[in-house]
């Protein structure tokens, strides 16, 4: 089989808040990967509930505001071949890109409002790290809560992580909604059962320390 070229192109949503947009785009830019606050050497958590929703090399993973993220990374070492990584900003996406080479053709990179229209192929696992506490309006909650509806499959699993409630009221400049996870799964509906969660307390690269929660979540 013929190889695509690893610079895929990326498709860009029909709705990205240009002022979102800008933001995270500053915010890699300013700094470099290792240095902003949410980095991850490895992903040992989300990867952990990835496997417990048996995660096989036919498993469909869509990584929400996953930017330049190493669970790309990880998930392509073990076989993966379904996997998409979608961000507002372009630069962490082509910056993921460049770190993976070749093996980049292999991902879907979508730029994009994950509240917005877009549009991928329906997934087995729904994984979002950090992303769902930033949406303080019930609107974008609400249209956040469509897509993955729409997207996730029956039977699928979402892993989202937010702010814990003894965590960070804000983050890179942002306010946030903290969650545990009875609070997480009273607010995404009755279409999805809590199956598993985990505390974790993440080190920022500057030795500061944030309280998130995980859930993972199937839909019936």
């Amino acid at each position: 089989m013929r190889r695509k070229r690893w610079r895929q192109p990326v498709h860009e949503g029909a709705r990205i808040t240009i002022d979102l947009r800008q933001h995270w785009s500053s915010a890699y830019t300013a700094k470099g990967e290792g240095s902003v606050s949410w980095f991850e050497a490895f992903p040992a958590v989300s990867l952990q509930l990835i496997e417990a929703a048996g995660l096989t090399d036919e498993t469909c993973v869509l990584d929400v505001g996953g930017g330049e993220s190493r669970l790309v990374d990880a998930l392509l070492a073990r076989g993966v071949t379904c996997l998409g990584v979608l961000d507002v900003a372009v630069a962490p996406l082509h910056r993921a890109q460049t770190r993976l080479g070749e093996k980049a053709a292999d991902v879907a990179w979508i730029q994009a409002d994950v509240t917005g229209v877009w549009s991928w192929k329906d997934v087995d696992i729904w994984h979002d790290r950090a992303l769902f506490h930033f949406l303080t309006e019930r609107a974008a909650r609400d249209r956040y809560k469509a897509r993955l509806a729409e997207m996730l499959k029956r039977g699928g699993f979402a892993i989202i992580a937010t702010f814990a409630l003894d965590g960070p009221e804000k983050c890179s400049g942002l306010p946030v909604v903290r969650y545990s996870p009875e609070t997480l799964i009273s607010e995404l509906g009755d279409g999805l059962v809590l199956v598993d969660a985990h505390r974790h307390i993440h080190t920022t690269p500057s030795g500061a320390t944030q309280a998130f929660q995980y859930s993972l979540l199937r839909r019936r």
